[in-house]
């Protein structure tokens, strides 16, 4: 995996952490949903990025 993806997919789950903090503090439900899908969308695509690695090694 590149450090640019680990980055990329880090800055994911890291941005869906904050919007749903966020979410929580303000009552935004719609802002918590979308923080949690953010997260999910970055560990989704760490995984991907460790299949990946796995089959080159």
């Amino acid at each position: 995996m590149s450090t640019g993806d680990k980055i990329h997919n880090t800055g994911d789950k890291l941005k869906g952490i904050v919007k749903e903090t966020v979410g929580k503090a303000v009552g935004n439900e719609r802002l918590e949903a979308e923080g949690k899908a953010d997260q999910a969308k970055g560990d989704l695509k760490q995984a991907g990025e460790h299949v990946k690695d796995a089959f080159k090694g």
